[in-house]
């Protein structure tokens, strides 16, 4: 079955939203989805309308606390649109965004198309690793943390720009390794807060597992060169002007995400 008028007119007025960052008032479409197959519709029909190529993927809610706050015992996922994947240090306009937030995350990228039938060592072999801020953003206001779970996965899991530093081999590492990751968030050289690998589901290799499962279970493949964001190992604060930096353990790389406004960016 196919998309409602109802439905089709969100999937507009989402891809216009965020054309034109002009958010919409969640209220409005509270009910317009009610279920996570038509919401992934919703989410492919706005990725359709934008002409650019998926180049990858953000797993969402992949802590107890972040399900518990959109009411759900499962991950979602969003695609992502190859011009938001940046390389650190990467000077981000915040007028550009609606209301974004900061989230300290890995980011795997295929060297080999993945397959639900690879174990997690295999996944890791298959994939190189990179240390990342991720800025997730919605299209709708006061959205954080107060959107409908439906309107979350319609609007591609609140994707917003993921900045990533230099990746690692998997072979370099193992599965284990990834849990005891350790992250430490900084504002303008004050510490934010910190966290663990183990915080997204145990280990981030597991959410990358669920999303390759996921995906095949829709007839998407996961192919060679595709990036994914496997979830935030802290409960992400407000994106405000000025530098962010995250150091990570593990041999990783620090990366950096500096704010400004438009202003301040021309000047």
């Amino acid at each position: 079955m196919g998309l409602s008028l109802e439905q089709q007119q969100l999937a507009q007025k989402l891809y216009e939203a965020w054309v034109h960052n002009k958010p919409l008032h969640r209220d409005t479409y509270i009910g317009v989805v009610n279920d996570f197959k038509t919401a992934y519709d919703v989410q492919d029909a706005v990725m359709a309308k934008k002409g650019e190529a998926t180049a990858g993927y953000k797993v969402s809610l992949t802590s107890p606390e972040t399900q518990a706050m959109f009411d759900t015992d499962a991950p979602l996922y969003g695609a992502q649109v190859a011009s938001r994947f940046v390389t650190s240090p990467y000077t981000l306009d915040l007028t550009k965004y609606n209301e974004p937030l900061v989230e300290v995350e890995l980011q795997f990228t295929a060297k080999a198309d993945l397959t639900p039938e690879m174990s997690l060592t295999d996944l890791l072999a298959n994939t190189t690793v990179a240390p990342t801020l991720e800025v997730p953003d919605a299209r709708f206001k006061n959205w954080f943390p107060k959107l409908d779970k439906f309107l979350v996965l319609s609007d591609s899991a609140v994707g917003g720009a993921v900045v990533s530093a230099r990746p690692r081999d998997g072979k370099q590492m193992t599965v284990d390794d990834l849990a005891t990751v350790e992250a430490t968030l900084y504002h303008n050289g004050d510490k934010v807060a910190s966290g663990f690998g183990s915080e997204v589901l145990g280990n981030p290799l597991e959410s990358l597992q669920w999303l390759v499962t996921k995906l095949a279970s829709q007839g998407k493949l996961f192919k060679a060169g595709t990036h994914a964001t496997t979830g935030t190992f802290l409960l992400p604060p407000t994106l405000r002007i000025g530098e962010w930096r995250a150091t990570f353990t593990g041999g990783f790389s620090d990366v950096v995400l500096n704010v400004v406004t438009e202003v301040s960016a021309n000047a």
